[in-house]
């Protein structure tokens, strides 16, 4: 199994993990916290796939990971009192799961023959966000990607590295490049604290 495909399962289960803390938190039963789990993991790449007009959506021709989703859920049901105070392992997880779905977005479209960048980087971060930003909405919340957290902006950077690197040295390199830039970025950005300017509201006296 290549490094990715490994990078892929980890990411695949710490988004899964996500979608089930967040149905627990809504108070949803086993079937939501199930669903949430599976739309978070692999949300974003059902859209893309679809996006490409995809016979079938990858997720779905190979079922592995909704059933790692699925057991990922079933983990944070049986440990969610340990799992809850585990929030900093959770995000760093999580930063890996978005720098691998960031650089497998990009990867697709190029295999597709997409090799606009705007097409690259849209479904490229679509792919490493998407899952999360349905979940919010279903949870009527306000979509994480769209706060001052440098989430969507890491995988943007990240698929702009891939389309330089591809041009350069190949896709192979620019697949790894891409995985680790998004990655490093948004753990550097969780470490120090960096996050993205807000407009300041103006208070009518």
């Amino acid at each position: 199994m290549e490094f990715i495909s490994i990078v892929e399962i980890i990411g695949t289960i710490a988004f899964a993990m996500s979608g089930a803390l967040t149905a627990i938190e809504k108070d949803l039963d086993y079937y939501g916290i199930g669903i949430f789990a599976i739309t978070t993991s692999v949300g974003g790449g059902i859209v893309r796939d679809l996006l490409i007009d995809r016979p079938l959506p990858a997720s779905l021709e190979n079922p592995l990971y909704a059933l790692i989703s699925l057991l990922s859920a079933g983990f944070v049901i049986l440990f969610y009192a340990h799992i809850s105070k585990l929030a900093k392992m959770l995000q760093f997880f999580d930063a890996v799961g978005l720098g691998a779905f960031t650089a497998i977005g990009a990867e697709v479209a190029v295999r597709t023959g997409l090799y606009q960048w705007f097409v690259v980087v849209t479904l490229a971060v679509l792919t490493g966000t998407g899952g999360g930003l349905i979940r919010d909405v279903f949870a009527r919340e306000i979509p994480y990607v769209f706060r001052k957290e440098v989430y969507a902006i890491a995988s943007i950077l990240g698929a702009i590295l891939y389309i330089i690197v591809f041009r350069l040295a190949g896709s192979q390199m620019a697949l790894y490049s891409c995985f680790l830039a998004t990655t490093l970025i948004r753990l550097y950005c969780m470490e120090k604290d960096v996050h993205l300017l807000k407009v300041g509201k103006v208070t009518m006296e």
